[in-house]
């Protein structure tokens, strides 16, 4: 595969799961206990920090966006194992953060291989 290629798939998977993780304590499933903006912070807000290098192709970004993603897959299987009524959200989470983080690592691998 091109490099691009496996840009695109990191980039798939960070809208993915940016869009996954702000429907789901809105639209989705709201919390009862805790209000939803901490939840968005909580959240969501993470995915920002790297996000414009993320976008403008850095690959200083790329890689810190791999190593963001890592939290988010485990978020995600604990949540399939411990709720079964969110069970098809936390699977999607756990797939997005896993084409984000192979996405934009394999982007910044073949960087590497290519330059060195």
């Amino acid at each position: 595969m091109q490099r691009i290629h496996y840009y695109y798939a990191g980039l798939a998977g960070f809208f993915g799961l940016f869009l996954l993780l702000m429907a789901w304590p809105t639209l989705l499933a709201p919390p009862k206990h805790i209000p939803t903006a901490l939840v968005l912070l909580v959240s969501a807000g993470p995915l920002l920090l790297p996000m414009r290098g993320l976008l403008n192709r850095d690959l200083k970004s790329c890689t810190w966006m791999s190593y963001l993603s890592l939290p988010y897959f485990v978020h995600g299987i604990v949540e399939a194992y411990v709720d079964p009524a969110s069970r098809t959200y936390a699977l999607a989470e756990v797939g997005f953060s896993l084409l984000l983080c192979f996405g934009a690592g394999l982007y910044v691998y073949k960087a590497e291989k290519i330059r060195g």
